[in-house]
Parts: C-alpha cells; sequence; structure tokens
C-alpha cells in the first residue's frame, strides 16, 4: 500500500495575464525540492476565472498545455489545474491531468457557474474523470461540481470503491468559504474518501475577493491540512492509503449505499 504525497498551490492569480500567470508559478516551482507525487493548482490558473474567450482561450495543446507537460516531465511527477480551452469551436473550463511521461487525461467542467454566466459561453462536459496515481484512484473535479453530490458521489462494486480522493480546484469567493470547508469535509464523509480543494487567493479581475482555505481532508471528516487564508504557499502532505482501507473496514457503509445510474 503506497501513500500518496501531494502538494497544493494556493497562489493569487493575475487577471487574463497567461505568460505572468505561468512565470509566477515558476518562481514558486523553485523552492519544491521534495519528491511529489502530484501537484495541484487552481481552477483557471493561468488567467483566473474569466469567460473572455476571445483573448484567454487557448487550444488543447497550446500554451498552458505545453508548460504543464514540460513541468511534469521535469518535477517527474503529475501536474494538475484547469484553463480556457477552445476545443472544436467550443469553449471549456478543461482541466488536465498531466503525467510525467506526457501522457495526460482531461475534465470538462459538468456544473457551470451561471450566476457568473459562465453556463451561457461554456460548454459543459458530459463524463467524469476517474485516474490512478500509485494505486489510488482520483476524481477530480471543479469548482462548483462540489455543490452537486449525485454528480460526486463514489461507488462501490465488488468491494472496489470507485475512487479513493476527491480533488477539487476553484476560484470560490471568499464570500461564500465557510461553504467551501463544510462541503469539503461533507463529501469526505460521505464518500468515504480522502478530499482535497486548492483555491486561489486575491481580488479577479471583476472585484471578487478569494481567501483561498485550501483544504484535505480525511475520510473521517478530519483537517489533514488547511493553508491559512490570504495566504500565498505550497503545502506538501503525505495521504496514508493504509489508515484510508483501516477506517473503510471498520466503517464500510458503503454496503448499504443506494444504487443508481446518473442519464
Amino acid at each position: 500500500m503506497q501513500d500518496l504525497t501531494i502538494s497544493i498551490v494556493q497562489s493569487d492569480l493575475f487577471w487574463e495575464q497567461p505568460e505572468k500567470n505561468l512565470e509566477h508559478f515558476d518562481k514558486k516551482f523553485a523552492n519544491i525540492t521534495d519528491k511529489q507525487d502530484l501537484i495541484v493548482l487552481p481552477e483557471m490558473f493561468n488567467t483566473g476565472f474569466t469567460m473572455n474567450g476571445d483573448k484567454c482561450a487557448e487550444p488543447p495543446d497550446g500554451q498552458t498545455f505545453q508548460w504543464m507537460k514540460n513541468h511534469a516531465h521535469d518535477f517527474n511527477c503529475v501536474i494538475t489545474g484547469s484553463f480556457l480551452c477552445r476545443d472544436e469551436g467550443k469553449l471549456y473550463n478543461r482541466l488536465v491531468w498531466m503525467r510525467p511521461d506526457g501522457r495526460y487525461e482531461t475534465y470538462d467542467k459538468r456544473h457551470l457557474f451561471r450566476f457568473a454566466n459562465e453556463h451561457l459561453q461554456i460548454s459543459p462536459g458530459s463524463k467524469k474523470l476517474i485516474v490512478e496515481l500509485n494505486s489510488w484512484r482520483i476524481c477530480p473535479l471543479i469548482c462548483y461540481d462540489l455543490r452537486f453530490p449525485v454528480w460526486i458521489k463514489n461507488s462501490y462494486k465488488n468491494e472496489q470503491f470507485g475512487y479513493d480522493l476527491l480533488l477539487f480546484v476553484a476560484n470560490w469567493p471568499q464570500a461564500r468559504s465557510q461553504y467551501w470547508r463544510l462541503m469539503m469535509q461533507v463529501r469526505a464523509i460521505e464518500n468515504l474518501s480522502y478530499a482535497a480543494g486548492v483555491n486561489r487567493i486575491g481580488m479577479d479581475g471583476k472585484g471578487i475577493p478569494h481567501s483561498g482555505n485550501s483544504i484535505i481532508v480525511s475520510p473521517k471528516g478530519e483537517i489533514v491540512c488547511e493553508i491559512m487564508e490570504n495566504t500565498e504557499t505550497i503545502e506538501t502532505s503525505i495521504l496514508s492509503k493504509s489508515k484510508l482501507m483501516e477506517f473503510r473496514e471498520r466503517f464500510n457503509v458503503a454496503q448499504d449505499w443506494d444504487d443508481f445510474e446518473i442519464k
């Protein structure tokens, strides 16, 4: 049973300035010296949460994709985060799961934040992504998805869980930070899974403040790591697979979960 070393990057973002943001993260990454399995960046980490596709959208294999590919290779670990992507004429809020060998998977945000009119300009994803890393099954999701427990729900079949770690990348506003923390704990508890959420700090281009509050929660709902609000830093945690399995064996409520399908 292999543990998982995960680094969460809580950072301010420069509004609609991809080059400046990538340079900013270059400097932050220079402080990473220990071996990582996974580095997690916020939602739209290269621009902030913008709907300005004409200015900010990139092709699937554009500048930000290549930047992720290079750093994943250099650190010999997975790097993930989302950016505004234009693919076959449509805009997506696309998370890329970039592996060190250049192989990758993608997840397009399913639940679009209509209160910022995201649903009017960006196309929703239709498929949940489950990826594997060091014997861990991981489900990466994006910000507003956190509010939709049916979409998030773990599975349990033939004594096997669908995933071991829920992962959220976000631009979650400070005004609703208390719900962020609460729902992160609830999602971990109800899915018998670790949950990690990486959120930005700072004021975006629309004058909306973000406090960060990036967090990792155990399947018991206990806080493994929580970054102080409005602090720009990288925090590294080691998640224990043996503790996860022991807890699931002692308190396996998954045996009584209701079966359903999303259509």
